[in-house]
């Protein structure tokens, strides 16, 4: 082998040599600077690149995916002076490389204290009650400070979460009771207002029972007065039939007056409450012979579609003396 021989081995061996240099393969999720002389020139994307071998090279090589960066729990004092305990986590892509690369130093550290001091900042900024109700809101503002200082890197912060925010024990154990005060107050309000709420109920059903029953007195006084007004428009009637009955010359009307008065007063000496005993002469065939002519009296005046001539009364056998007594 000559020396034309060895030639021709060492300049295929360069050959390969520059085409290794000058071909650079980037896999999928990652953008690749490239430096010429050591100044940025341009960034390769994903797949197979060239460049210029010996004038060229791989710079940063920056991973462009969505990536975590989690963030360790710090104190936080908040407005009202309380201290409590907060760690959250960021999530942030590349979007441009060469910035990424060349306008900060060590990025994640620089996102970490970024995210860190601007924690600090939003919830120092509001009250304890208000930090751990709202903890949205206090996400919301976090993002959008936290996004906006890192867009001169070239960085997209896509969220940021507050995981946890844990206050001191003694404060935890004040606001439970508080709390459960607070729950006691609603249930005793809860409780006077079911109370009102009974009560208004039942001076309704009251009020509603005590309009039913006057209309039924009405109803009622009502009713007895329309039967009232019958009674005395048929005791009218029977009068009148009576006083024609008289006019005619009927002696039997007279006695028809006569006997009933004459048993209404018996029935009330009978039935008085101050008298016992009554004494007083009273001869009952009598007054079986005035009921006698008190029928006779009403088939004449009221009729019974016959002429009938009403018996006469039997005359008892007057008696000397003082007459039986009878017991009412």
């Amino acid at each position: 082998m000559g020396g034309l021989d060895y030639a021709v081995i060492a300049l295929v061996v360069l050959v390969i040599l520059v085409i290794i240099t000058c071909v650079k393969t980037v896999p999928q999720g990652y953008s690749y600077t490239v430096e010429r002389f050591g100044r940025y020139v341009k960034t390769i994307e994903p797949g197979l690149n060239f460049i210029l071998p010996l004038v060229d090279r791989i710079g940063a090589k920056m991973n462009v995916m969505e990536q975590v960066l989690d963030v360790p729990t710090q104190e936080v004092i908040t407005k009202d002076n309380a201290s409590v305990s907060a760690d959250a986590v960021a999530f942030y892509q590349v979007l441009n490389p060469a910035q990424a690369a060349y306008q900060v130093s060590n990025l994640e550290n620089a996102l970490l204290n970024l995210t860190m001091t601007n924690i600090r900042s939003v919830m120092g900024s509001m009250d304890l009650d208000e930090l751990l109700s709202n903890r949205d809101t206090i996400n919301d503002r976090l993002l959008r400070v936290v996004d906006e200082a890192a867009n001169p890197w070239g960085i997209k912060i896509t969220r940021v979460e507050i995981k946890d925010i844990a206050p001191p024990t003694d404060l935890v154990e004040a606001m439970a009771r508080q709390m459960k005060a607070e729950r006691e107050k609603r249930a005793q309000v809860l409780e006077a207002e079911g109370a009102r709420n009974a009560q208004i109920l039942r001076a309704e059903g009251a009020k509603q029972s005590a309009i039913l029953e006057a209309e039924g007195q009405r109803e009622a006084a009502y009713r007895e007065a329309e039967a009232r007004e019958r009674l005395a428009e048929a005791e009218a009637k029977a009068t009148r039939m009576v006083s024609e009955a008289i006019a005619a010359g009927d002696v039997q009307a007279i006695n028809y007056f006569v006997a009933q008065k004459y048993t209404e007063a018996l029935a009330s000496i009978g039935t008085a409450s101050n008298q016992k005993i009554v004494l007083m002469p009273m001869e009952a065939s009598s007054l079986i012979g005035s009921l006698g002519g008190i029928g006779a009296i009403a088939r004449e005046v009221f009729g019974d579609g016959q002429d009938r001539v009403p018996p006469r009364p039997r005359q008892s056998t007057p008696r000397t003396g003082p007459g039986p007594s009878e017991n009412a």
